[in-house]
């Protein structure tokens, strides 16, 4: 199943590497749960439906990525069911390979790593794809990091589940628009499934072409895990709050400075370390990239980070205040 919203920069390659696997097409269903696209997408699909069976297209009236995949699962005939991004493309082992690995391993749900790639050849959308797969940028999220072995992970974005999954542990939180992949991962490890990241099945994702377009997404990430955190009882990884303090320090020492010398001197000391450690990671970047490439990923790096923590505490803040309005992302794109 493939949830999406006005995709039509990158729903033709991704179908035509669903084509391409070695799977057996008489096996395969493809269900494209479009949330009501505007910008060609569904014509696309709509082409590739009529010329070819197994490809079918769902409506997504909320136009939300939880309510696509709860479609798709409600949908799905198979009892194996997988979950595709729209902004990707698979190498033609992927289907096959995590079947093998989910029947093999005998685990809840099974998925591969991914290779970020640029959304086009500027210096920007390549400092992009490399601060996504940097560890300074996305902290130990392994499946961006990649792996050589079968490793048990708390959760991966995109996976390969069994069917009667979803009958045991229930289908995706629609309160969450984004993150929804986290906190159903959750819900599985509680109740003693597996997990596994798997070496060998790698799939190209495409990353987001602009500064904006970046900060956008990784607000709406920060926004998200407050929700998810409550809903699950705990913070998951501390990766996942340390934008949020730094993006709060900051705040508070800019607010006290004027009548604390301490302030000033923390405010310095946590500024200054940070920007230090984004210069030494842009530099390194810059080695395997070039010049242009660490010059827009000492950018990259501030405005992942700092859109992530502010995300966090406007998302904390609005529970406090009991907003749920805030959460409300309907209107926005599907897919990563």
């Amino acid at each position: 199943m493939v949830p999406c919203r006005n995709e039509a920069d990158y729903i033709r390659p991704l179908l035509d590497s669903i084509l391409a696997n070695d799977y057996p097409r008489a096996r395969l269903e493809v269900l494209v749960v479009d949330g009501l696209s505007d910008d060609g997408t569904r014509a696309v699909v709509a082409d590739y439906a009529r010329r070819y069976p197994m490809i079918h297209v769902l409506d997504n009236p909320k136009r939300t990525t939880p309510h696509a995949l709860n479609l798709g699962i409600t949908r799905a005939r198979g009892a194996i069911i997988m979950r595709m991004d729209a902004h990707a493309v698979y190498p033609p082992n992927y289907v096959a390979d995590l079947v093998d690995w989910l029947e093999r391993t005998g685990a809840d749900y099974v998925g591969g790593a991914w290779v970020t790639l640029p959304a086009d050849g500027t210096p920007t959308a390549r400092a992009i794809a490399a601060v996504l797969a940097h560890p300074f940028g996305i902290g130990d999220s392994r499946y961006r990091l990649g792996t050589n072995e079968v490793r048990e992970v708390e959760t991966l974005p995109f996976g390969c589940f069994r069917r009667e999954l979803f009958e045991r542990v229930g289908l995706f939180d629609e309160d969450l628009a984004r993150d929804q992949d986290e906190e159903f991962s959750f819900r599985v490890v509680r109740a003693g499934g597996r997990i596994l990241l798997v070496p060998g099945v790698v799939s190209s994702y495409y990353a987001r072409r602009s500064l904006r377009q970046l900060g956008r997404m990784f607000y709406q990430y920060g926004l998200f895990k407050p929700l998810v955190a409550l809903k699950i009882g705990r913070i998951m990884t501390l990766r996942q709050v340390v934008p949020a303090a730094f993006v709060l320090s900051v705040l508070l020492t800019v607010l006290a400075a004027p009548w604390v010398a301490a302030a000033r001197v923390l405010g310095v000391v946590v500024v200054g370390t940070y920007l230090a450690l984004t210069g030494v990671c842009a530099v390194a970047l810059g080695w395997r990239h070039g010049a242009r490439v660490a010059l827009a990923a000492a950018a990259v790096f501030p405005v992942l980070h700092v859109c992530y923590g502010c995300g966090f505490l406007r998302g904390a803040w609005a529970l406090l205040a009991r907003s749920r309005g805030a959460f409300d992302l309907s209107s926005t794109p599907l897919s990563r």
